[in-house]
């Protein structure tokens, strides 16, 4: 699942946060299905970060994988 999450992060999500200067790890998926990442750039200072992480990052991992509960920034 984490080969799955990371291509997803770095096929989908990375190029659209690189244009506003920015970019996103993941960092565990615990055993609840809690996807943890961290916000890199203009990112991790963002004021739309939590929106950025809920309507793009969750959605697009969900998409995929259902099993996922969410996505948090650590």
């Amino acid at each position: 699942m984490r080969a799955q999450i990371e291509k997803i992060l770095e096929e989908e999500v990375n190029p659209l946060l690189a244009l506003h200067g920015g970019s996103i790890e993941l960092v565990e998926i615990d055993e609840e299905g809690v996807v943890k990442v961290r916000l890199k750039g203009g990112c991790s200072t963002c004021p739309s970060a939590q929106m950025t992480l809920t309507n793009l990052v969750e959605n697009a991992i969900k998409k995929r994988l259902p099993e996922i509960s969410k996505v948090e920034a650590v």
